[in-house]
């Protein structure tokens, strides 16, 4: 404190001060209290470029302090005359203390927020066409328009979901406004208006201060940083942006292009603000003026990817009296569907959707709205996610063959596939989808056992191949099929809540197992395979009986028949307490089919066997899918096995999946519909009934429908279609699930009312 009061006496002529420190990056500031008047001294690193970007800020303030009635830092000079003072370490400046209460410290009316549009406007349109070469050579990190630079940052993000969050702003900032900030109007901006730098008086903005991260850079720059901060802790924060957007556009008119990236902008701010507070507090720790917006930052960013992008870029638009972007309806699409597609090809929903993007558990339509999505299993990572994404382009962009010719990703996508499985697993066939898998899994079964019958669990669904459909009951036994083949041999569904034997325990399983056994018996010497889901989807969410897949596999395999899992729906950690779904049933399969989850979305599936199987087709008929085990889907496959142990998503899925099923069976207890409430992690099923106990489809319709117009997606399955199925992404989270439950609750309620 001694030494600054001698810089104030001996360069300022300032003898008796109050100095009180005042925290900032990039420079040590205090406030000093002379009595008669109030300033503030700042102290900077002496390097050439401080000395010639402080005198750059002089020059900026020296334009903005006669734009009456805003308050603007002034330079002092020395009692030599100088701007700035400079001694053998140091570079120290004295600027006028700007009286007045920060936009963090007052109630944010849209009186207010206008006046801080209004300003910002007034404030860019005057600094418009001033040119200066040290600040247009400047980069920094917090200069928007360098954005990238702080992608290095993302690993110092605690938490993995969120380091997640933040790369998926990355990403969408380089797909939607790399490609055109070179075109975006560009002056010098402020840079960091935000709610400590920002000043009001009388329900107004009155000034601004801190002129340290000014920069040349797109002017929506500018607008799009003083929205993030007046968003922060808002419970609409589109809502609060219009009076920010309507006060700037009246001053200083915005562009269409430069609104329609404003979303992107305000979410690159808040990554920038995240990213650096992650970095700085491993040093800083206890400082709060580094982390004094973390977690309200937080709160928003989570609160911006459940925005639609196109609402908030017709929001944006509106605010200015640009047109509106968003469709009345999805009757030209529908329209434009059947012209080209078959009716059968279904569609979810009384209601169709259109779909125009989405976000690890977000979709969002093209009428504006969001979904909250509860049961698109196959996108188990999250739709869109970066290190998913990125894996396929970057490879993609580099090497894409067959696996005639060697390559490292298949090596290491195989390598860490199998990691997953028991020893004995050895071997892997890749291809593109789960029904190809289905179909060369029992392709292997018949070559290695050189045996023509396959045994099938009612209700089992293995793909829409001509093989598949004859070992899915779901297929052939309903309309359009063509019915049982007399290859198949279709066995009971070992279902504990609505079969032949109730309660699920080892008891109720080896009976279920008893019965399949005798059938059985009647083709002993033929069972070339045995194929179930260990919870049956199709089914109705049905898991099988404990204990009952012990005992057909010791049958299966007593008659020389082999064992396979189909775990296209089940797999990859989603069930929680197990990577698959055979580990829960406490089996060994000899072939497992994998699918649907296993590329997140890109076309990939795999058969993954024994040596000795495999052996047995190698028969002299070369196997060769031409797409299957590529480098872009082996990347991409690796990329999703990277992201679950990553992120901890097994772990994840249990831990919101128990406090999912927590909350359904509680709502159980409420309301007799509730039937049964079963499954694990986040793969259960809500099977709905009538009063007489029956299958209530009916009320499943409703609730499917009534999720859909509130947003929420969910599907229905079983024999009965009366079971609401719930396999959402697993970045799915407990707030998530709070509100599904909530809104299943309050349809209940409106749809059942006698319940008790």
């Amino acid at each position: 404190m001694k030494k600054y009061k001698e810089v104030l006496y001996r360069y300022y002529g300032i003898g008796e001060a109050k100095l009180k420190r005042l925290e900032g990056y990039g420079s040590i500031n205090y406030k000093v209290d002379s009595g008669s008047d109030t300033y503030v001294l700042k102290q900077y690193p002496k390097t050439d470029e401080n000395v010639n970007l402080i005198h750059s800020e002089s020059a900026v303030l020296r334009v903005l302090e006669n734009l009456h009635p805003f308050e603007f830092p002034k330079t002092i000079k020395s009692t030599a005359g100088e701007l700035v003072v400079i001694d053998a370490k140091h570079i120290y400046r004295l600027l006028t203390f700007i009286k007045g209460a920060f936009l963090a410290d007052v109630k944010h009316t849209d009186r207010l927020l206008e006046s801080f549009g209004a300003f910002l406007g007034i404030m860019n349109k005057e600094l418009l066409g001033l040119k200066d070469s040290d600040i247009a050579a400047k980069v920094t990190e917090w200069d928007l328009r360098h954005f990238y630079l702080n992608k290095r940052l993302i690993p110092h993000i605690e938490n993995a979901q969120d380091r997640t969050l933040v790369e998926y702003f990355f990403m969408q900032h380089e797909l939607h406004v790399s490609p055109i900030i070179h075109s975006l109007r560009k002056s010098i901006i402020h840079s960091d208006a935000n709610n400590w730098n920002v000043l009001t008086k009388k329900g107004k903005v009155s000034g601004i201060i801190d002129f340290g991260d000014m920069c040349y850079s797109p002017i929506i720059n500018d607008l799009a940083i003083a929205i993030t901060y007046g968003l922060l802790d808002k419970k609409n924060p589109l809502k609060s942006a219009i009076p920010i957007i309507r006060g700037f556009h009246q001053q200083f008119a915005l562009l269409e292009e430069e609104l329609n990236v404003l979303y992107y902008l305000v979410a690159a701010r808040l990554c920038t603000s995240l990213c650096n507070s992650a970095f700085h507090k491993k040093g800083n720790p206890n400082s709060d003026y580094i982390t004094i917006t973390e977690k309200p930052a937080w709160q928003l960013l989570h609160q911006w990817i459940a925005i639609n992008p196109l609402k908030a870029k017709d929001t944006f638009r509106k605010a200015a009296g640009f047109s509106s972007v968003l469709k009345k309806s999805t009757s030209y699409s529908l329209k434009e569907r059947k012209k080209y597609t078959s009716k059968a090809l279904s569609l979810s929903y009384k209601r169709p959707i259109e779909m125009t993007q989405s976000a690890l558990q977000y979709m969002y339509d093209a009428q504006g709205n969001t979904f909250l999505d509860a049961y698109n299993n196959i996108m188990i990572v999250g739709h869109c996610h970066p290190k998913v994404v990125v894996a396929g382009q970057q490879t993609m962009a580099t090497l894409n063959t067959n696996t005639r010719y060697l390559y490292s990703q298949l090596n290491s996508y195989s390598e860490k596939l199998l990691g997953k499985f028991p020893k004995v697993f050895t071997k892997i066939f890749f291809v593109n989808s789960g029904s190809a898998a289905t179909d060369l899994a029992t392709r292997l079964a018949l070559v290695h056992t050189k045996k023509r019958k396959i045994a099938v669990i009612e209700h089992g669904y293995h793909g829409n191949t001509r093989n598949g459909i004859d070992i899915s009951h779901y297929k052939y036994a309903n309309k359009g099929g063509a019915g049982q083949k007399d290859h198949i041999i279709q066995v009971r569904l070992p279902d504990t809540f609505n079969g032949k034997y109730t309660g699920n325990t080892q008891k109720t399983g080896k009976k279920y197992a008893e019965d399949a056994i005798k059938l059985l018996s009647k083709s002993k010497g033929e069972i070339a395979a045995f194929i179930a889901e260990p919870i049956v989807g199709c089914g109705g969410q049905i898991p099988l009986a404990k204990g009952y897949l012990k005992k057909m596999y010791l049958e299966i395999r007593k008659q020389g028949g082999l064992c396979i899992s189909d775990e296209v729906q089940v797999g990859f950690g989603r069930l929680g307490n197990h990577f698959w779904g055979f580990e829960m049933h406490d089996v060994v399969p000899d072939i497992v089919v994998l699918g649907k989850p296993i590329g997140n979305g890109h076309p990939l599936a795999a058969v993954v066997t024994t040596n000795k199987i495999a052996k047995s087709f190698e028969n002299g008929m070369e196997f060769f899918s031409s797409f299957g085990g590529n480098p872009v889907s082996c990347a991409i496959g690796e990329a999703v096995l990277d992201v679950i142990e990553a992120e901890k998503l097994q772990q994840h899925a249990k831990k919101v999946g128990n406090h999912l099923k927590r909350k359904l069976k509680a709502l159980k207890k409420e309301v007799p519909e509730i039937g049964d409430v079963r499954g694990s992690g986040l793969f259960l099923g809500i099977d709905l009934i009538t009063k007489k106990k029956k299958p209530n489809t009916k009320l499943a319709s409703i609730i499917k429908n009534e999720l859909r117009n509130r947003h929420i997606l969910v599907s229905t399955d079983g024999p009965y279609d009366n079971v609401i199925k719930i396999k959402p992404p697993l970045y799915f989270n407990k707030e998530n699930a709070d509100i599904l439950v909530t809104n299943i609750a309050d349809i209940l309620s409106k749809f059942t009312p006698n319940k008790s």
